[in-house]
């Protein structure tokens, strides 16, 4: 279905996405982190925007996604649903704000949803999150789950590794999936984790399945926005195709705009009062 056949959805819902993963119908997420790129990105026909924890990368510089707080994924996300009026809005539950105490995450949650108007929330883990997930679930709050490569855990892991090529870790990251089906999460993510193993776990759930590294067997797609469009060309897995070069857009762009300043070409006569 094509974007302006979509568009004629007036809002992209957690049972939309059940619908489509039942006939087949890809759905493709990107990120975003201002009010600007996601009001660009849902006019495109966006199904959903995650308002990522990787803002703690392309956004503040940081090395991982651990540093970024609450409030600032709720500053993020305030700042993208004001934009939105299509798709459906995911935020990231940030490093601390969930892991290990289930109240917390309820309250974390709740926060996200009162103070942004989020839609959902998407948290990282299987099991060890099965608390957190029913109690946030208890309130309302749709809950979308995150298998594979999870950021958040790097220092655990300790390298950005392909995720469940062996045997067990493939066998336990299938039975995470079950169980956060089962849980109630409304869809999952699986990052970085071999394209069979994928393709398995979306015909096995009922649960749209989004990919990124994680091959074309699933149900839909996600990419951070700044590496897609090219924004940030340091960034050079595999999976990532890149549909723009924005950087070098904008590169050329400005060193036009410094000349003009310089040779007093801009602003010319009809460019002032």
């Amino acid at each position: 279905m094509s974007a302006s056949q979509n568009s004629e959805i007036k809002r992209i819902t957690t049972h939309r996405l059940l619908e489509m993963k039942i006939k087949g119908e890809p759905i493709a997420m990107l990120t975003a982190y201002d009010f600007s790129m996601a009001g660009i990105i849902d006019a495109a026909g966006i199904d959903i925007i995650l308002v990522g924890d990787s803002a703690s990368n392309v956004m503040a510089g940081h090395e991982t996604t651990l540093p970024i707080t609450l409030d600032q994924m709720i500053y993020h996300a305030s700042s993208v649903v004001r934009a939105v009026s299509r798709a459906l809005v995911v935020v990231d539950l940030p490093f601390g704000s969930y892991q290990g105490n289930s109240k917390e995450a309820l309250n974390s949650s709740i926060r996200i949803m009162k103070e942004s108007g989020a839609h959902a929330v998407k948290l990282e883990g299987g099991r060890q999150i099965k608390e957190s997930i029913e109690r946030i679930l208890s309130a309302g709050v749709p809950v979308m789950g995150h298998l594979g490569l999870t950021p958040q855990s790097i220092y655990k892991f300790g390298t950005y590794v392909v995720r469940a090529k062996e045997e067990e870790e493939a066998k336990q990251l299938i039975e995470d999936a079950h169980i956060l089906q089962e849980s109630g999460c409304f869809s999952i993510v699986l990052e970085k984790i071999p394209a069979q193993l994928a393709t398995r776990v979306s015909q096995e759930l009922r649960i749209p399945i989004i990919g990124i590294g994680a091959g074309n067997g699933v149900d839909g797609q996600v990419l951070v926005l700044h590496d897609m469009v090219g924004i940030n060309n340091e960034f050079h897995p595999r999976f990532l195709r890149k549909y723009a070069n924005v950087h070098e857009v904008m590169l050329n762009a400005t060193k036009q705009y410094i000349e003009d300043v310089k040779s007093k070409d801009f602003p010319n006569e009809k460019e002032q009062y």
